[in-house]
């Protein structure tokens, strides 16, 4: 099979590797598509240390090639979308039923090989079966979409109630759109003007580029009061954070899903005095079957979001692309 595997910072190269045989419990995969994000970009560029050589992809989609002894819930040519992450299954945090806190988790792409070459190998209960319609661009954002989808679920929105997303990239525009389906009226922050028109177009109600100014005035004027119920935060730089504080009202929440990799100054006093819930949010659970439901609904839109599509012979270009200010996800396709 042919592969795209990093062998150090930004020494990426297509080679030949071995299709893998699946063991007991696992499946081979061929992949459809992969997508390309922020995690993939800094291992590539080496901010993030990894074993080498490695065959990165995290976020990708494909049909099961083969299955392993005991595998009995999934068949050849099902068509499934990966969920990345799985947990040791046996310490006490997956035991008490929060195996994405597993401290021995394993991420595919990551600790393992990915998905960036034309098969893959990884635990059969990893692949979530596709409903019948879903077209692979939308099958291709439900990793993402999972993840926001249990960030929205810990926000505890309300019907009616004012939200704000902070970050317009592909978790932003993702989360957009889960909270308006769960009925409340949005507000997307973005550092400038690039994406806001999309946020529009995607149901936003309102939004507000934080190079004109703090965005907790224009949260107070969307919301009619002293701020907005909830605040999704998707961004993950310490700016973000602090800025997402800023919009809630007294009594609001926060809930944080972006990862920043410096260290965030949080005013607490402002925390306590307005009695505000901070809540983090890692990555999902169970939270695949309602992505895919969103999906299959019409609830959610991913067509504007896939911005370039590149063969994996192009991979280095997709790396390039990615800092684009039109990108906004990238799909490898094998």
């Amino acid at each position: 099979m042919k592969a795209a595997v990093l062998h150090g910072p930004r020494d990426l190269r297509i080679e030949s590797a071995t299709v893998p045989a699946p063991a007991p419990g696992e499946v081979l995969v061929r992949v459809k598509a992969a997508g390309l994000c922020g995690t993939d970009y800094r291992i590539w560029s080496g901010d993030r240390p990894v074993r080498y050589p490695l065959i990165m992809g995290h976020e990708f989609i494909g049909e099961v090639a083969a299955v392993g002894a005991g595998v009995t819930h999934l068949m050849p040519g099902d068509r499934v979308a990966v969920e990345p992450n799985y947990s040791c299954g046996s310490c006490a945090l997956c035991r008490e039923g929060n195996r994405n806190l597993c401290a021995k988790r394993t991420a595919v792409g990551i600790d393992v090989s990915g998905g960036f070459a034309q098969f893959a190998r990884l635990p059969a209960r990893c692949c979530w079966l596709a409903p019948a319609g879903l077209t692979e661009e939308q099958l291709l954002l439900t990793e993402p979409l999972a993840v926001m989808v249990r960030a929205v679920a810990r926000a505890e929105v309300k019907p009616g109630a004012t939200a704000a997303v902070v970050g317009a990239g592909t978790l932003g525009l993702l989360g957009l759109q889960v909270l308006r389906a769960r009925g409340a009226r949005v507000l997307v922050v973005g550092r400038t003007d690039r994406r806001l028109s999309l946020a529009r177009q995607l149901g936003a109600e309102a939004v507000h580029a934080l190079a004109a100014g703090p965005g907790s005035e224009a949260a107070r004027a969307f919301s009619g009061r002293e701020g907005v119920d909830v605040v999704v935060e998707t961004a993950g730089t310490p700016e973000a954070v602090a800025g997402a504080i800023e919009l809630a009202r007294p009594g609001g929440r926060v809930v944080l899903t972006g990862l920043p990799h410096e260290p965030s100054q949080v005013h607490f006093f402002w925390v306590v005095r307005h009695e505000l819930t901070l809540v983090g949010s890692m990555i999902y659970q169970d939270e695949f079957p309602e992505a895919m439901r969103l999906l299959h609904d019409g609830a959610v839109t991913v067509a504007p979001l896939v911005t370039h599509r590149f063969p994996l012979d192009a991979i280095g270009d997709a790396f390039v692309a990615y800092r684009q200010p039109d990108s906004i996800k990238i799909a490898v396709i094998p």
